[in-house]
């Protein structure tokens, strides 16, 4: 087992979301941070619980990602550089567990951000707690213009949002998803809108269902699927983007813990989905088409999972599933039709003095500039180390010495290799690789739409 510690030092300057334009022109001259890591100290409360997280944006149109960064009460804007742009005193739609007290669960950031309005600028979006829809500049934070959004009967509030495109023209329309306000909670309530309308006082949804076949502990997801240029809504079920229901997973027992979206099987058309389940504990994977296959390894529960390239010498895509005990985990790995090719015990292959409880907000990384992928996941249950980890055997690549109440991952820096974004405190603490780079001209991450939509709806169980 071989794994380095990074000690952490210190460049302080101040600021915190993941988010960008649809061409993302010149993406590719964003420089490296000058330290590593790169320190922004925030002007806003630390986390005291599990509400809020992160997302990035270009906010100032300087073609460079900035931070977004909420926790209850409060929403701050910081420039890529660490200058702070503006900070809101808000009643935000954050929270814990979405079971008990709805969407957006555990790390939920509760904002997007995007041209909304095609006038070249960004906007940021979200949800106070009683159901107002919230529309401010990227720049400034200044209020373009708000709407108190009617709640389906048998929910408490609009409680998570997903900047959308239906219609082919563009991120003009939104998603918004509530649970059933008593018993346990789903997310089983979904409304689309155009905003367009929305901003003219009309709130005629585009469509609305009450029979959203949602994760346990996860908003919705929007991706396009198809390639039709319109997205799909997307957890256990698919929802074109007219409304109508095209796929409902079958026989499900439990309920579902989390959601991925990738090009697991190249060799089907479109993007796939894979599902995990908490009951019969299988895997799932299906696409516009329908069901793909249905997995599990000796019926343990999958809970957690990251999908990535995570071994080249075969076909498509792997999934890398977690388990889930309280100590000891037993990760494994299936390959793109299900086998399962790898598996071994946390305990194992972890440096002696990590947690026993093993990891927990497990990303998908880009890390050394090959087409191979690794996870990227904090210590579990503690404000903890970060590690960049090989899914296939476990072992601990890169070790830094963190508090991390929060872990996100995204391309912010220098090439087009993603960093590694850790909430410590009321600081983000930005890691980036200093190895050279074997394919620096490779395009950013950006430019792809998946990706767009993938890094600015996420949380604890689905980053």
């Amino acid at each position: 087992m071989f794994y380095l510690k990074i000690p952490f030092f210190v460049f302080t300057l101040t600021c915190f979301s993941v988010l960008c334009p649809m061409e993302c022109p010149s993406l590719n001259n964003i420089p490296p941070y000058p330290q590593n890591p790169f320190i922004i100290h925030l002007d806003i409360p630390a986390p005291e619980d599990s509400a809020g997280s992160l997302i990035v944006a270009d906010l100032d149109g300087d073609k460079r990602m900035d931070y977004l960064v909420t926790r209850p009460g409060y929403l701050a804007g910081y420039r890529w550089d660490g200058e702070k742009l503006w900070i809101l005193n808000v009643d935000i739609r954050v929270g814990g567990s979405a079971e008990t007290y709805g969407l957006p669960g555990h790390h939920g950031p509760g904002v997007q951000a995007g041209d909304i309005d095609g006038d070249g600028k960004t906007e940021v979006l979200f949800l106070t707690n009683d159901s107002v829809l919230h529309i401010v500049e990227g720049k400034t934070g200044k209020e373009k213009w708000s709407r108190s959004i009617s709640v389906p009967e048998g929910a408490e509030r609009w409680e998570h949002l997903a900047i959308v495109n239906l219609e082919g023209k563009g991120d003009t329309d939104i998603v918004l998803q509530a649970t059933n306000k008593e018993g346990y909670r789903m997310g089983r309530f979904v409304s689309a809108y155009s905003l367009e309308k929305l901003k003219e006082g009309k709130q005629e949804p585009l469509w609305s269902t009450d029979n959203f076949l949602a994760c346990a502990h996860n908003g919705l997801r929007v991706a396009d699927l198809d390639g039709d240029n319109r997205d799909e809504i997307i957890s256990g079920c698919i929802i074109a983007p007219d409304g109508k229901e095209i796929f409902r997973l079958p026989d499900l027992q439990g309920h579902l813990d989390s959601v991925f979206i990738a090009d697991i099987r190249p060799d089907i058309p479109g993007l796939e989905v894979v599902t995990l389940e908490e009951g019969a504990n299988r895997v799932f994977l299906f696409g516009m088409k329908g069901m793909i296959w249905t997995s599990d390894n000796q019926r343990q529960e999958p809970q957690n999972a990251a999908v990535g390239e995570f071994e080249l010498n075969l076909p498509g895509l792997e999934i890398w599933c977690r388990s889930r005990y309280d100590t000891d985990q037993k990760p494994w790995v299936f390959d793109a039709n299900g086998k399962i090719i790898a598996d071994y015990e946390m305990r194992n292959v972890a440096p002696s003095d990590w947690t026993n409880k093993g990891i927990e907000v497990i990303n998908s990384i880009y890390w050394d500039g090959t087409d191979r992928q690794y996870i990227c996941a904090k210590e579990r249950h503690e404000a903890g180390d970060v590690a960049v980890i090989d899914p296939i055997t476990g072992n601990f690549l890169h070790r830094f010495t963190e508090k991390a109440d929060r872990l996100y991952v995204a391309d912010v820096a220098g090439d087009w290799r993603e960093e590694i974004i850790v909430l410590d405190g009321n600081q983000l603490h930005i890691y980036q690789n200093e190895e050279k780079n074997p394919n620096p001209k490779k395009s950013r991450l950006w430019k792809q739409p998946l990706y767009r939509r993938l890094k600015s709806v996420w949380n604890y169980y689905s980053p």
